[in-house]
């Protein structure tokens, strides 16, 4: 694990009785160091602000966690960002404490070892047994609760699989374990709705911003199985992997279509012209 900083200031634990530890009472979000730019930074922050306001914990304001990123990040080029928000320390039970203390935790990891390949060839993905439970309540959150997704991805070690996909209890396609998802059908960009499981990712966000802009329509939307399997293209999103196009799901190919290639296109440009800003 790389540096770590609890409320401001180094550090390597938390207290025992924060209900993050004892609940999964808090939420995340995790981003790109590149170039010494963190990437996408305001459009975490607005995430975390959001998704706290959602679970009614305090939000921390954004300026602070703009001070800390830069100071974890320091003179370092390249890693991974992680900004986890809790809703403090607490006694036992579920009941919310009456003053809410959130604590803040800011961690700088090593980047990523990913197939340099993965952007450009694409990547095999499968189907996770691991259902998703509808909860509109939490939908979209990134909270730090995620052990369905810890379920799905420990379903298999096959290096070949890069990313499982996951359903939610009715067959919907949600997500990835790690990733949002996209299809393209006859020209036209469709990406899962997310109002009932699932999380909204900020480069999911970020692409369906860049379709507006390249003139793509995109719609959002119930998708199946047999939504995948007749897809002209098809690819999966997070803040860490950018974009990876998928080359096939379970024995069925997909190409890496003009779609696909014209959003990887701008979401390079879009980071070149983060980091040359800077």
């Amino acid at each position: 694990m790389g540096t770590v900083r609890v409320n401001g200031k180094p550090a390597s634990h938390i207290d025992l009785l924060d209900r993050g530890f004892q609940y999964g009472d808090g939420v995340f979000t995790t981003f790109l160091l590149h170039k010494g730019v963190p990437l996408f930074l305001e459009q975490h922050l607005e995430r975390l602000h959001r998704d706290c306001g959602r679970l009614a914990i305090p939000p921390v304001e954004s300026a602070i966690l703009r001070r800390e990123v830069q100071a974890i990040v320091g003179d370092e080029l390249e890693g991974v960002i992680k900004i986890q928000i809790t809703r403090g320390v607490g006694g036992r039970g579920y009941r919310v404490p009456v003053t809410v203390n959130p604590t803040t935790v800011i961690a700088l990891h090593p980047p990523p070892g990913y197939p340099d390949q993965y952007p450009i060839e694409g990547i095999q993905v499968r189907y996770c047994q691991t259902r998703l439970g509808i909860n509109p309540v939490l939908a979209g959150i990134k909270h730090i609760n995620r052990l369905e997704q810890v379920l799905a991805r420990s379903e298999w070690s096959n290096d070949e699989i890069a990313e499982g996909l996951m359903l939610d209890h009715e067959g919907q396609l949600v997500e990835g374990t790690m990733s949002n998802v996209f299809l393209v059908r006859h020209g036209r960009l469709l990406t899962p709705q997310l109002d009932r499981c699932g999380v909204c990712g900020v480069m999911r966000s970020v692409l369906l911003s860049a379709a507006k802009t390249q003139g793509l329509s995109f719609d959002e939307c119930r998708l199946t199985v047999s939504d995948i399997e007749n897809a002209d293209e098809a690819f999966v999103t997070n803040s860490i992997i950018g974009l990876w196009p998928i080359a096939g799901v379970e024995g069925k190919f997909l190409p890496v279509g003009p779609v696909t290639r014209k959003l990887r296109e701008w979401l390079n440009q879009a980071i070149e012209q983060q980091t040359q800003a800077s």
